[in-house]
């Protein structure tokens, strides 16, 4: 066997990319060489590990069963050059992906916090909707997940991190916003501003708050959350998110809370990781600090 680890890392950057030209462009190779590299490693494991349809490339299931310990061998020998040349190095990137919610009000600030502590570990930022993510992590596309939904896929570990709280707001020139008491009769007559299906928050919201009015009247649905935030400032209509990402509007009176039958809609951020993922320094050094005070 005399696979390289060039090979390797044409094949990790080709199943990551999704295509020869966009992995050429990464490793800074041209298009020849990075196709030449992938068949002389399809040569030497005497398999398929891409399909080919046309001009299009696609990993198959001997691809995807090799391509985690693709990642191991490349993660291990970064630490190797890592511990080789500065214990304090930053060695390779760390991807990070988050939920909507995460991204934009938690991760930075522990990035942020990260770099301090770290001097300077090379990170990256990835933000899409909880399904997103995990469609990701399961492809080895970003190493470690923030989601504010659920995970139930056995590939994955889940690790419960911080608690949520989930919040119904109206404008307060909205006629729900003038009631002491809003009934469940008036949220299901309501007009809702919703997450699109795949976030986290809408799976969240279906199960706490669909599930006591039977049925509403979805008026829209939006896939960012400062969205839904303005429009709903505007009095029309009601929404529900994270209360980290209307504590302001609340506080400065562009948005009330309405008081409704329906207390106690908490939830748990979670951070995922897949169970196949090498954990070199970088990631538990990362890891840590999410846990830490």
């Amino acid at each position: 066997m005399r696979m390289t680890l060039k090979q390797l890392e044409v094949f990790i950057a080709i199943a990551q990319e999704g295509s020869v030209q966009a992995a050429s462009q990464r490793l800074h190779l041209t298009a020849s060489a990075t196709s030449m590299a992938l068949a002389d490693l399809e040569r030497q494991l005497e398999c398929r590990i891409f399909d080919r349809v046309g001009r299009r490339i696609q990993i198959n299931d001997s691809g995807r069963q090799l391509l985690p310990q693709a990642l191991d061998i490349i993660s291990r020998c970064e630490d190797m050059e890592h511990l080789a040349h500065d214990e304090h190095a930053s060695g390779g990137l760390l991807r990070l992906g988050a939920s909507l919610t995460l991204g934009s009000y938690l991760i930075p600030r522990l990035m942020g916090q990260h770099l301090l502590r770290q001097g300077a570990p090379r990170l990256s930022l990835e933000v899409g909707n909880s399904h997103y993510m995990i469609e990701r992590l399961l492809k080895f596309q970003i190493d470690i997940a923030f989601i504010e939904g659920y995970c139930h896929d056995p590939e994955i570990e889940v690790m419960p991190w911080r608690d949520d709280e989930l919040v119904i707001f109206a404008a307060p020139s909205h006629p729900l916003a003038q009631k002491e008491e809003v009934s469940l009769a008036d949220l299901a007559a309501a007009d809702w501003i919703l997450r699109e299906p795949g976030s986290g928050t809408r799976e969240v919201f279906d199960h706490l708050v669909l599930g006591h009015l039977g049925h509403l009247h979805l008026a829209m649905e939006l896939s960012h959350t400062e969205a839904i935030r303005c429009l709903i400032e505007t009095g029309y209509g009601i929404s529900c998110l994270s209360r980290l990402s209307v504590a302001a509007a609340l506080q400065s009176g562009h948005l009330v809370e309405l008081k409704t039958p329906l207390t106690h809609l908490q939830r748990q951020f979670l951070i995922l990781v897949h169970r196949r993922k090498y954990r070199g320094q970088r990631l538990q050094d990362f890891l840590a600090a999410c846990f830490s005070p």
